[in-house]
């Protein structure tokens, strides 16, 4: 029994087993995932850049561009537009916004807004008064010749008014024949005309005549003298499909009280509105 009282404790040690590799998470299955699907989409993009035409990769790419509705041109492939955007010119009615053509023509020119703003009569006028006053300021001959000019806005647009003034007329007496001071004023109006793109209208005006006459000749003299200043611009570069008519108002019109004053003999040359 001693013996056994110094005997050596007996260590048991158990060992756990564990089959397979265990479990690690699924993180990297995720990982993976992502990895395929980006090489996959890597792929089907450089597949695509061969495969496809440069029309077809701008309508891809107008696909995934929230701004397609406001773009010039847009949208590719052969669908139902061929490659066109509605706003082409080439597609649909000519009423859209931009043109897909540098310098289209009147008949395929787009008719929406072009987003360039159209300058008002008002502000037209500040910007003829403004050349006209530094054109007066080069000589005094010019100063004299523009004391005939004055500008105003009216419902038509913007009227420029040449007349008459005491002891210098624009044309010899009762004739459709213009004075140098209207030649030169002709050339300054020419310069003033390029400042826009409007259409144009000249209007001639003679004072009445102190005696009746049976030939009435204010008539003709009044549409000659317009005819007259139509052909000065003309001739200094202003582009004869801009006239939009040519009028004889007689002396229907006086500018004054006195329907027999000079003041009475004038041509307007009106910038129109657009939608005149």
């Amino acid at each position: 029994m001693g013996g056994q009282g110094n005997a050596a404790p007996v260590v048991i040690k158990r060992k756990k087993v564990i089959a397979g590799g265990g479990h690690h998470g699924g993180a990297w299955k995720v990982a993976y995932a992502d990895f395929v699907t980006a090489m996959m989409a890597f792929f089907m993009l450089m597949w695509l850049l061969n495969a496809t035409t440069e029309k077809q990769r701008k309508g891809l790419a107008d696909y995934f561009n929230p701004t397609i509705p406001v773009n010039r041109i847009s949208g590719g492939g052969e669908g139902a537009f061929g490659g066109d955007s509605v706003f082409a010119e080439e597609t649909l009615a000519h009423n859209g916004t931009g043109a897909s053509n540098l310098h289209p023509t009147e008949a395929e020119a787009a008719r929406g807004d072009s987003g360039e703003a159209v300058p008002s009569p008002e502000a037209q006028k500040a910007e003829v008064d403004a050349m006209l006053a530094a054109r007066g300021g080069e000589s005094m001959t010019m100063e004299r010749a523009l004391r005939h000019v004055v500008t105003r806005v009216t419902d038509q647009g913007l009227v420029i008014e040449v007349f008459d003034l005491p002891g210098a007329p624009l044309f010899d007496a009762e004739t459709a024949a213009p004075n140098p001071v209207m030649a030169e004023i002709a050339a300054v109006l020419a310069e003033v005309m390029a400042l826009a793109t409007n259409g144009i209208a000249v209007e001639g005006h003679v004072r009445a005549l102190p005696v009746i006459r049976i030939d009435a000749p204010a008539w003709a003299l009044s549409a000659a003298r317009a005819q007259a200043v139509r052909a000065a611009l003309e001739a200094a570069g202003t582009p004869p499909a801009r006239m939009r008519r040519v009028t004889g108002h007689a002396d229907r019109r006086p500018a004054t009280p006195d329907p027999a004053a000079a003041r009475n003999n004038r041509l307007e040359v009106i910038l129109l509105r657009r939608n005149l």
